[in-house]
């Protein structure tokens, strides 16, 4: 005879009273008994939440922390000494929280320029400057929302880098290409991080360097958008490298994908196009290879500083000019309308990196 869940209710109603329950609650879930826990670890949990409507989806940032007490703007937490933590926003509730601070290494906010990856219901935080000595550090860093603790991943391998391309697949690798060595030389070499085993497999090398590169994962391929050459410091690349994951090969270059010395720090993958980027002023996507301006930035947020997408809707944060508060927009890519979200002062820093995930 099958276990009952819940006493006294059938097993298939006590499961819909479990997959509706919070992401923030799953932790004490696993700790009531085994057969929760047990449910609860099967990934048929999860794309029953999803399927119901149940998941929650949630943007995780790399925020500047604001002081409490200031009154007026966010000056102090914009400045080059600023403590960075982790903030994260429930967009359909307007929810905002703060996820545990990282263990041990960093007692003074996170590392300078990290990037944050989601793979499943793990977040992956991957190198980054060192606040207090602005070294570059190797570390990697797992935070699992089922047990709501972090972890301590492998090290990168190879020289420390920083100002590299980043980004998440479909399966469970995390991609990683170029940035730039202790001396400032642009890099070409490239890393995938498998993150159920906690291992670093290395990559082909790209055909030239890119330091400052934009990376993002779309249909099956890596892309190392833009970054520019060593000799070249800050002239951006208008190429973009394609790394194909089922064949293991970086396989072709698209040429003149972006317009001549353009960052390309504020742009997502679509669904539908190939890639959406903020570009003066304007939300601008492009599709068969050719941009087409989406919408016009409303205009407190046209000192951009992160952009992420989900579904139909693409979020953006940023302000109407250096050191003051910052404001969040989501776009409906559909009926083409932006809605302002609510930001309690405390999370209105400016934001370094983030991601998206549904949990």
């Amino acid at each position: 005879m099958e276990m009952e869940l819940i006493p006294n209710l059938p097993n298939d109603v006590a499961l819909e009273c479990l997959v509706r329950v919070k992401y923030d609650q799953f932790a004490t879930l696993l700790l009531t008994c085994k057969r929760w826990k047990t449910q609860i670890e099967k990934s048929e949990f999860f794309q029953l939440r999803r399927a119901g409507s149940h998941g929650q989806k949630l943007v995780v940032m790399a925020q500047a922390r604001v002081n409490p007490d200031a009154k007026e703007g966010v000056k102090k937490c914009c400045s080059v000494r600023a403590v960075f933590g982790l903030s994260v926003l429930e967009p359909d509730t307007g929810n905002w929280v703060d996820l545990p601070v990282l263990p041990g290494d960093f007692p003074n906010g996170l590392p300078y320029f990290c990037h944050l990856v989601a793979v499943g219901y793990d977040l992956v935080l991957i190198g980054g400057l060192d606040p207090v000595t602005w070294e570059a550090t190797a570390s990697v860093f797992v935070f699992n929302f089922l047990v709501a603790k972090w972890r301590r991943g492998a090290d990168m391998p190879g020289v420390r880098r920083s100002m590299f391309g980043c980004a998440s697949g479909d399966g469970r690798m995390v991609y990683v290409a170029g940035g730039h060595d202790e001396e400032k030389n642009a890099l070409k070499s490239a890393l995938a991080y498998d993150v159920v085993k906690d291992e670093w497999i290395p990559l082909p090398d790209m055909g030239s360097g890119r330091d400052e590169v934009k990376g993002v994962f779309c249909r099956g391929k890596f892309l190392a958008v833009g970054g520019y050459d060593t000799d070249t410091q800050g002239q951006f690349k208008s190429t973009v490298e394609v790394f194909d994951v089922s064949t293991w090969r970086w396989d072709h270059v698209r040429e003149d994908f972006l317009e001549a010395n353009t960052c390309p720090s504020i742009c997502v993958a679509g669904d539908d196009v190939d890639m959406f980027m903020v570009y003066e002023g304007d939300v601008v996507a492009c599709k068969d290879a050719k941009w087409q301006v989406v919408a016009k930035l409303p205009g407190d947020v046209c000192k951009i500083s992160y952009v992420t997408r989900w579904q139909d809707k693409l979020m953006v944060v940023g302000s109407s000019k250096l050191d003051v508060p910052h404001n969040a927009y989501v776009f409906n890519l559909g009926t083409s309308d932006w809605t302002k979200l609510a930001i309690p002062h405390k999370y209105s820093g400016h934001v370094h990196t983030g991601c998206y995930l549904e949990i």
